[in-house]
């Protein structure tokens, strides 16, 4: 029995390799055939170098221990650009993001002239943006976007092309200033409409103005001002107001107004010269009483008698 034994150890082991080989044989085979999908290329490298360009899709059979592929995707990939601190050419710091859009045409340059094409992208996209911007004013920054999207785009693409990157678009998400920019901006625009709103209200009042000289001259008629008169007349008594304002020419009053100044004339020319004669009699009453007083002093003087000479009396 330990004959036995003995003799079923050895087929044990036996099996037992058997196993071990046909799984590994099993695991080699998988790993030699490799499936490349629609979107992807593979880049195949036998003992370290590559053979010829990029494969797929489809389904390939690489040799065991001598060929290694590398899958490419071909897609376009939506990178975000982290926000970057920039001072503008006009000493305004800002805040700004973007979004990147680029794809592989060359998956045997994006394997071998680069470790990583996607991180190499982000880095020289984030520099690009700073170094852009910091080169722009903040009104260029803000009005225009698209000419700053394509200089980034032009840029950014002609610096990944060595590494088989095709940068299609780029796009500056936000710009973020600081509060009292924003305040100062909206203080700026607030008086650049006001100056719009009052340039607009004097030109309405010069087309105003020179319209109703037109219609003046129109109007010069006597005949045509009261047809106007009327017109109005009819427009505000259909509105059933209470009270009407009816408008007289100023000619029709300038005779009344004349003869009214006339008499005014009359009435001041009759009282000056009832003061002068009223001034005059005064003066002669004043005169008459100074000579009455005079003549009554004289009187009173000759009715006193005369002294007789000294001669006639001794006579």
């Amino acid at each position: 029995m330990g004959f036995a034994l003995l003799q079923a150890i050895p087929a044990g082991i036996g099996f037992i390799a058997v196993a071990v080989v046909l799984v590994f044989l099993a695991s080699v085979l998988i790993s030699a055939i490799k499936v490349v999908k629609e979107y992807e290329r593979g880049v195949i490298f036998r003992l370290g170098r590559v053979q010829g360009g990029p494969k797929g899709p489809g389904l390939f059979i690489l040799l065991p221990f001598i060929d290694n592929m590398v899958k490419i995707d071909l897609r376009i990939v939506t990178m975000d650009v982290p926000p970057q601190d920039v001072i503008t050419r006009d000493n305004v710091p800002a805040r700004v993001n973007a979004v990147v859009y680029f794809r592989v045409v060359d998956p045997n340059k994006s394997v071998i002239e680069v470790e990583n094409h996607v991180l190499a992208t982000s880095q020289i996209s984030q520099t690009t943006l700073r170094s852009v911007l910091g080169q722009k004013d903040l009104d260029d920054l803000l009005t225009n976007r698209e000419q700053i999207n394509d200089e980034l785009q032009t840029i950014i693409d002609e610096q990944t092309d060595p590494w088989g990157i095709k940068v299609s678009v780029v796009e500056v998400k936000d710009v973020e200033i600081p509060q009292q920019m924003q305040r100062a901006m909206a203080r700026q625009a607030e008086s650049e409409r006001e100056r719009r709103a009052k340039i607009i209200a004097a030109e309405g009042e010069y087309q105003a103005s020179a319209r109703l000289a037109q219609a003046a001259d129109r109007l010069d008629s006597p005949a045509a001002l009261q047809l106007r008169l009327f017109q109005t007349m009819g427009e505000i008594a259909s509105e059933q107001n209470s009270t009407i304002v009816l408008p007289v020419p100023v000619d029709l009053l300038r005779p009344f107004m004349q003869a009214g100044n006339g008499a005014e004339d009359d009435d001041a020319r009759q009282a000056r010269r009832e003061r002068r004669a009223a001034d005059e009699g005064e003066v002669e009453r004043l005169y008459q009483e100074a000579v009455g007083d005079a003549s009554s002093s004289g009187a009173s003087a000759n009715d006193i008698p005369e002294e007789p000479a000294s001669g006639g009396g001794l006579r």
